[in-house]
This record gives structure tokens, sequence and C-alpha cells, in this order.
């Protein structure tokens, strides 16, 4: 866990586009507070390995959201009920439940069908805003510990030469 987090901070400081971060956290989302062993989960996890998404950015939010989806379950229950007994869309469940690929889906249980309608409703706005604090924070905090006299006296050191010369080789591998 340390070493997503030590990872998560070297994505921050680098010049790692903010999407990469900030998508890994939305898919994370998703997969966190929806069941784990869920059809849409498994198009997630296809697409943070196909697209290029931080996967410690993934494995730190997918810790973080699958806690917060515990203290939110009363109300994905609230809200997958009221989505699944709305007299207009009976019809609608009860078409694809008869299907086996959506029952599948598990989309019938209250808390997997109001956790996946959240968790859609934010991806977008998480992207955004996720991108903007990204962007901010390299702008003024980076920008601030840069700096400051310890970091360049630290930056003049052999150690940090070294530091270099092994996180560019890291690189190229």
């Amino acid at each position: 866990m340390l070493d997503s987090l030590a990872k998560l901070l070297a994505a921050l400081n680098s010049e790692t586009e903010p999407g990469q971060i900030t998508l890994g956290f939305c898919f994370a989302m998703v997969a966190g507070f929806t069941p784990l062993w869920s059809l849409h989960n498994l198009l997630v996890l296809l697409l943070v390995l196909v697209l290029r998404v931080n996967l410690s950015a993934f494995l730190l939010g997918l810790a973080f959201f699958s806690g917060v989806a515990f203290a939110l379950d009363p109300l994905f229950h609230r809200l997958g009920l009221a989505v699944l007994t709305a007299s207009g869309l009976v019809p609608l469940w009860t078409a694809l439940y008869n299907q086996t690929l959506w029952r599948l889906e598990q989309f019938n249980d209250s808390i997997a069908m109001g956790s996946l309608l959240v968790s859609l409703a934010l991806f977008g706005p998480l992207l955004f805003t996720g991108n903007a604090l990204i962007v901010r924070y390299r702008a003024h905090v980076l920008a601030w510990v840069q700096r400051t006299r310890i970091m360049q006296w630290l930056q003049a050191t052999q150690f940090w030469r070294l530091y270099q010369r092994v996180s560019s080789l890291r690189e190229l591998a």
C-alpha cells in the first residue's frame, strides 16, 4: 500500500498527464462503489488495462472507494430501490432479468443498482474536478516546495543526482 502511495505521489509530481491519474480514480470509484464481481467491473478492469490509466491511482482509489461504499450503502439501497420499483421501468427490468447476460450483471440488487447509478453520475464531475486539482497542485504546491531552501539544498547533493539517474533508467525499462 505504501509503495502504491509513493508511486501516486511520484506521478503527481511528474509530468504525467493529469487525466491519466484522475481517470484511474474515476474507474476506481465505479469499481469500488459497486459489487466487485460484476460484469461492468470486468469492463472497468479491461478499460484500466487498455487505456493509459495510472495504476497506482486506480489501486489506491479502489481501496478508498470500497471503504466509502460501506458508509453509503443505505443511500445506494434507497436510490436503487426507487429505480427498480418505478412503475414505468418494471417491464424493462423484467425483460432484462429474463435474459441470462443481464441476470449476471446483478442489476436487480438495489444496492448494486444504486451504487452503479451514483458512480456513473459522479464520474464526469470527479474527472473534471480531479484534473483541475492536479493542475493547481502542480502550479502552486509543487512549485512552492521546489523553491524552498531544503529542496534546493537536496537538489544540489550527490544523492539527488544519483536519484535522477536511477529514475531515468527506471523510465527506460
